[in-house]
């Protein structure tokens, strides 16, 4: 009878849970969305807390409140902000769980050193508590991330097979993430509390029960809010991965530094960094990579016969008629002065010349210097099939090459 009661309470503690917190997430518009991010965070010391200490009696099990109604629901309700925002708004709420929980274990350790006096009677703090709950919430913390990037991931793949159906996409990300969850926080219960191994069977039941209300209750919220029908994201799943770890504002940062400031294209730090990875590949794959040393001809006398701006004009058109004659997967690089490098992927070496040689009659045909003579480029190419496997053997290669160009009168391209 008790096991029956406990159950009927959990019921309604996941009906209040899922009523409030859907309540603040409906108006986030008018409240703000850090309300029911704020919301989500103060949770988590209970959560902690209550699966720790806090256990009861169901027909099937002993099982934690914590665990499995309000952990479950703050998963739960952090797809379900996904679902009604993006991969970047619910990035938020991830990482501030993560940052907020290591920030009060860090400050929990410097309190302990304190010399605490008894100002108010018959209290004396004890920081014992928080000394236990600690290494869990440091545990718990870790496993929310990586929880809440795998159910969101997990449900844009589960989009591809329950195309209709939103109920059994909630249903199906949480069961096994959850699954995951309960092994990964009952390890560490057992090694840290000795929690039996009954604790671990009634709680992944009662996970299961709390994955599949709050998937009912989502989609029934879903379906009166108009949202019923979910579309599957036509974006990649690397890209949402990319957008929830934070990697394409590395990425955007990486792409804006780097850049040569005349030019506007990469500079040669950026080469140095790009071309390594770059001719692994090529190598690991068993293709080709054709690298060219471009050098513009006579460029000292543009600059002594009309002044660095129109020598810096010239340079800025030069790489943006290579920039257009290369293919889309190619890279160019300002590597000093009046000197760029190309990259070009899976190119065998007489490709590559002839590629060289495009770039060449696309520079002296569409370029003129103030004088109205056209300007000529000098192009040294290299190839990873004979000329080395390292970019340095490359640019060695390559520079040789293109001095070569210049002793035969310029304007020209010299391969092996």
């Amino acid at each position: 009878m008790m096991g029956t009661e406990n159950l009927i309470l959990l019921l309604i503690e996941a009906g209040f849970y899922f009523v409030f917190m859907v309540g603040i997430l409906h108006l986030r518009h008018q409240l703000g969305i850090g309300v029911f991010i704020a919301a989500l965070g103060v949770m988590h010391f209970l959560e902690t807390y209550l699966a720790a200490v806090f256990y009861v009696e169901l027909p099937f099990g002993v099982i934690s409140p914590g665990s499995s109604v309000l952990f479950s629901g703050k998963l739960m309700m952090i797809l379900l902000l996904y679902v009604k925002e993006d991969a970047a708004v619910v990035r938020a709420p991830i990482y501030g769980l993560l940052a907020g929980n290591f920030l009060t274990v860090g400050l929990s350790f410097l309190l302990r050193h304190h010399q605490t006096v008894g100002a108010v009677p018959g209290r004396i703090a004890d920081l014992a508590f928080i000394d236990e709950m600690g290494w869990l919430m440091l545990w718990g913390t870790t496993l929310l991330y990586l929880d809440a990037l795998g159910i969101i991931l997990l449900y844009e793949r589960l989009g591809r097979v329950f195309k209709k159906s939103v109920a059994l996409r909630f249903f199906v990300s949480g069961v096994v993430v959850l699954t995951f969850d309960q092994i990964g926080f009952f390890a560490a219960l057992h090694f840290l509390n000795g929690a039996p191994v009954a604790v671990f069977w009634g709680g992944w039941i009662a996970k299961m029960m709390a994955a599949c209300v709050y998937a009912v209750l989502i989609t029934v919220y879903l379906h009166y809010s108009r949202l019923s029908a979910i579309p599957v994201s036509p974006r990649p799943i690397a890209d949402i991965f990319a957008d929830l770890t934070f990697r394409e504002r590395y990425e955007d940062l990486l792409d804006r530094s780097g850049r040569d400031a005349l030019t506007g294209i990469y500079d040669r730090s950026r080469l140095e960094f790009e071309a390594p990875r770059v001719l692994s590949a090529m190598l690991a794959e068993g293709k080709p990579l054709a690298l060219m040393i471009i050098d513009a001809d006579h460029f000292k006398d543009v600059n002594d016969r009309f002044g660095h701006l129109a020598g810096d004009g010239v340079l800025k058109e030069i790489a943006a008629c290579l920039q257009r004659t290369l293919r889309s997967g190619d890279r160019i690089f300002r590597f000093g002065g009046e000197e760029f490098v190309v990259l070009c992927e899976d190119i065998a070496p007489e490709t590559g010349t002839s590629r060289a040689e495009a770039l060449r009659r696309a520079v002296e045909t569409d370029i003129r210097r103030p004088d109205g003579l056209p300007v000529t480029v000098s192009i040294g190419v290299a190839n990873s099939y004979g000329d080395g496997t390292t970019l340095n053997a490359l640019l060695s290669a390559a520079d040789a090459r293109l001095y070569a160009a210049k002793d035969a009168g310029r304007n020209r391209v010299m391969a092996a």
